[in-house]
């Protein structure tokens, strides 16, 4: 079976990615230029481990058994114009109730503020998805006119007829979501889901142009770019 070069360019531009910087305020970040995009989710929704599946690499993002333990924002530097973020985990880490609403209020702002952030990726547990912080979370990238696209993580513990039942819901309970979202089973074990991620983050990224129709496995087409400023 020949490769597609084209695929195979994009697992080398991802894996490129290197840490570049951690901030615990907007005014650590780095300047606010290019492409960036964002990763959020439930500090027990294997965001890192998604973050290192879609870079082929094991330890760019790092996991732990303790939930919450990225208490910054995180960047990582793909090339000079061109940047992925993971967001601070929410909702489990063992915290005060002060340290949340710092991390709460510095994602808002962050979302809000970003000129150069081009779409937002929130990860929520297949088996337990659109938590009342799930949706915050969603409301706030909406509110910032921000591409969505919702990653339901750990698919492989469900089965097919499970997780088809789980996109159709949560498509289903976002359909008036204003700005354009679009619903991913996704697996950091089996890779389910992660050419779709790529390609839709490469088009926020302005890697790649955005094709009329393309298969997702069922997921709806949305514009690129959508972000009005």
């Amino acid at each position: 079976m020949s490769r597609d070069p084209n695929r195979s360019q994009t697992n080398a531009f991802f894996q490129r990615a290197a840490f570049l910087s951690a901030a615990a305020d907007l005014a650590a970040t780095p300047p606010d230029s290019g492409h960036e995009v964002a990763f959020a989710g439930r500090s027990n929704a294997g965001k890192s481990s998604a973050i290192n599946a879609l870079c082929h690499q094991k330890a760019l993002a790092r996991t732990s058994k303790t939930p919450g333990r990225t208490q910054q924002l995180i960047f990582f530097r793909l090339d000079d114009e061109r940047r992925l973020v993971d967001l601070p985990g929410y909702g489990f880490a063992r915290v005060s109730l002060t340290i949340k609403h710092q991390w709460q209020a510095l994602m808002e702002r962050y979302l809000e503020q970003r000129d150069s952030l081009k779409g937002l990726v929130v990860m929520m547990d297949i088996r337990h998805p659109l938590t009342a912080i799930d949706q915050q979370m969603i409301g706030w990238g909406s509110a910032a006119e921000l591409p969505l696209l919702l990653l339901l993580t750990k698919a492989d513990k469900l089965k097919r007829g499970a997780t088809e039942r789980s996109l159709r819901d949560v498509r289903k309970a976002l359909a008036s979501t204003p700005v354009p979202l679009e619903v991913l089973a996704f697996s950091a074990v089996t890779r389910v889901g992660l050419e779709a991620t790529q390609a839709r983050v490469s088009e926020w990224l302005e890697l790649a142009e955005p094709e009329a129709e393309r298969d997702r496995s069922g997921a709806s087409a949305l514009p690129a770019n959508h972000r009005a400023r």
